[in-house]
């Protein structure tokens, strides 16, 4: 049996539903804080196992069972790297014979301006210490979070950020998510680590000519400097600490921490991930 955690979001409904189409629906639990958004899913059989990283008694009753175990990271939140742990350590108590962990493909862990992006790799380093054999997916920058970089009116206005000329091998979460769940599907328990990226690394210029080509409406990138963004989000009401983690970010992409290129995507999916311009025609309807 096979656990997804972070079930309901937008990278473990992905998982799902590949794994709904692949295997079946008794073979496949889903972690939920909130019951009520797994009607679809449990309608098809889908064992459903309350419970969320902060809760240890939970997370052991939830794994009662669960042959392999995704670990879909906890994002922003404050506490993720806690959250992290109980699941390892609940892991181990329940006897789980393969631990999955989606971290970040990042070119230099030990050089990150967003200080955030740390804690995926000491999670990386809990679980090894666990003893568990494990899965590492270590995913690149979601091509979905473009339409939030470039604003809602980007056709218009073009692209104004404080990446510099900076490389980033976007790759879709649908993508990953279907690798992911065709990686677990296996059932090879032998510890290893996949690096999921997309076939190149991208500019914002060549952002911006892809969005050219699919709009047909010239779109232009104009680099920023950070200090200049940061009084902008200011202006707008943005906190402190948001904009302390956005400019953080942006710089790793300046730096190119997201521009390494690997053809597992591709070799997991088999098939190649879906390029640039049908991603921006899919994500900005275009």
């Amino acid at each position: 049996m096979i656990l997804v955690t972070g079930a309901t979001g937008h990278l473990g409904t992905t998982v799902l539903q590949t794994l709904l189409q692949k295997t079946p629906a008794t073979q496949v639990a889903a972690l939920v804080r909130d019951e009520r958004k797994t009607a679809a899913v449990q309608a098809q059989g889908v064992s459903i196992r309350p419970g969320s990283y902060d809760d240890p008694a939970a997370l052991r009753r939830a794994l009662y069972g669960i042959e392999q175990v995704l670990l879909i990271s906890g994002g922003g939140e404050d506490d993720a790297l806690q959250g992290h742990q109980n699941v390892v350590d609940a892991a181990r108590q329940a006897g789980v014979q393969c631990l999955a962990y989606t971290g970040r493909a990042l070119k230099d862990p030990g050089n990150l301006a967003n200080q955030l992006m740390a804690r995926h790799f000491q999670t990386e380093d809990y679980i090894k210490a666990s003893g568990l054999p494990h899965i590492i997916f270590r995913n690149t920058l979601y091509m979905d979070v473009l339409p939030i970089f470039t604003g809602p009116n980007v056709l218009e206005t073009g692209i104004s950020l404080p990446t510099g000329q900076g490389k980033v091998a976007f790759a879709l979460r649908a993508d990953m998510g279907e690798a992911i769940a065709n990686v677990l599907l296996e059932r090879n328990f032998t510890t290893r680590t996949y690096h999921f990226t997309g076939p190149d690394a991208y500019s914002f210029d060549d952002v911006a000519a892809a969005l050219t080509e699919a709009s047909g409406k010239k779109v232009a990138y104009t680099p920023v400097e950070a200090a200049t963004f940061a009084a902008g989000m200011k202006q707008r009401g943005v906190p402190e600490i948001a904009i302390e983690r956005t400019i953080g970010f942006l710089t790793d992409i300046k730096h190119c921490q997201e521009a390494q290129v690997s053809t597992d995507l591709a070799t997991a999916l088999g098939r190649p991930p879906t390029s640039l311009v049908e991603g921006i025609k899919q994500l900005y309807n275009l």
